[in-house]
């Protein structure tokens, strides 16, 4: 079994910033519409992935990499949709799981 050491898939780091942009604070819930309604889709297919993994995980007692990087890329891309919702950044999220 391999061993953890300290190093993460997911790495959450906020810088506050001085000033944010005010057109796109005001405009923000439009934004990330777009974004919401790809990862409803994506979020769907997760679901099922993870149902899955559940059964793999089960027999072989290993999470199968393609499905951990698949989830991992989802809730990548959705914490930063939810970063820039929620004023952490005011960097626009790319449509990426990367």
């Amino acid at each position: 079994m391999k061993e953890n050491k300290g190093e993460y898939p997911i790495t959450i780091t906020f810088r506050h910033q001085e000033g944010l942009s005010r057109l796109t604070t005001f405009l923000r819930l439009l934004m990330v519409i777009p974004h919401w309604i790809v990862l409803w889709a994506i979020g769907i297919a997760v679901s099922v992935v993870r149902f899955i993994a559940w059964w793999a995980i089960l027999f072989t007692a290993r999470y199968p990499q393609w499905a951990f990087n698949f989830v991992a890329g989802y809730v990548r891309w959705y914490t930063r949709v939810m970063a820039y919702y929620c004023l952490l950044t005011d960097r626009y999220p790319p449509f990426s799981m990367q």
